[in-house]
């Protein structure tokens, strides 16, 4: 690699969380004992000592090294509520100028989107501020599945140990397969993972006092089993199918049909977490028919095959 394209400039700032910036650090930081050519060469950079989860960091150098950098990388916000650092922003976006190849892990992905640095290009984050990156910057694709996705010179990861799978991604890019499993076994972490984060997220049942659906809900979640349709689920509400549809529509932002998938899908991973039974059982005992159907649905669902699935969760 020459010399600019191996420079890596992590950009800090303060209240980062320092699980994504000492992942970086450790990926980007040690060279493998296989790797003959040169590697990266790292610098911390920010305008002062910041505050980085319980610790306090002193930068190498200031915001202006990114322009110099051939990869840029933003660690985790811990409060994405808040605007990020306008400093950190202009120097982002600066090194993306000059032709840097600027990464985010997790929800850093929130100073690329306000550097405009996403206009009109597929991102992710953390599942948990999906919606809230696409409603502030609705010029952005957010796509809530994936686990990082690459865009050539803008990259972003979903969090936590998404954060790992990109970083791991991005030395598959520089130095090839052979070099980013070395780099993985040392890490102790699988080279690539399977599946998207859609197999992590979690969909609690909406529950609201007093609305229309806090009895049919429950009563249907008693009976995932059963071969429920819309105008099972119209009748015991007591209401049209249109009406039930709307209802559905305004608490769990889908179809009545659309939601009875999910909770289905999501009583099979429970029952695949906690339980020996065969694909089969779980199939019929989650509403779903056959072990085939099962299947199908999940895999398209969830992004992994249940098997693989169980393998990863089981307890």
């Amino acid at each position: 690699m020459a010399a600019l394209s191996r420079s890596v400039a992590l950009a800090v700032t303060d209240r980062m969380l320092q699980f994504e910036l000492a992942l970086a650090y450790e990926v980007f930081g040690s060279a493998p004992d296989a790797v003959r050519s040169p590697w990266y060469d790292v610098s911390v950079c920010g305008t002062r000592p910041v505050r980085v989860g319980r610790f306090l960091l002193e930068p190498d150098c200031g915001l202006d090294r990114l322009a110099r950098a051939g990869t840029v990388i933003v660690p985790a916000l811990a409060d994405v509520d808040e605007d990020p650092p306008t400093e950190l922003v202009e120097a982002v976006r600066a090194a993306h100028e000059a032709g840097a190849r600027v990464v985010s892990l997790c929800t850093g992905v929130f100073v690329l989107a306000a550097a405009g640095l996403l206009d009109g290009l597929r991102a992710t984050t953390h599942w948990a501020h999906t919606e809230q990156l696409a409603a502030r910057y609705p010029r952005v694709t957010v796509d809530p599945d994936v686990l990082y996705v690459d865009n050539g010179s803008v990259l972003t990861s979903a969090g936590k140990a998404a954060a790992m799978d990109l970083c791991l991604h991005l030395v598959r890019r520089d130095h090839g397969s052979a070099i980013a499993n070395v780099v993985a076994r040392r890490l102790v972490v699988p080279p690539h993972r399977a599946g998207g984060q859609a197999q992590f997220v979690t969909t609690p049942v909406p529950a609201q006092d007093g609305h229309p659906l806090s009895e049919l809900l429950p009563w249907v979640m008693r009976r995932l089993d059963q071969p429920l349709t819309v105008e099972d689920l119209a009748r015991q509400a007591n209401m049209s199918s249109r009406h039930l549809a709307r209802h559905f529509h305004s608490v769990t932002g889908t179809t009545p049909l659309q939601w009875l998938l999910t909770q289905r899908i999501r009583r099979a991973q429970e029952l695949l977490e906690t339980t020996d039974d065969t694909v089969d059982t779980i199939a019929s005992t989650a509403g779903m028919g056959t072990a085939t159907t099962l299947r199908r649905h999940f895999h398209r669902t969830v992004g992994v095959p249940p098997d693989a699935y169980r393998r990863t969760f089981q307890a």
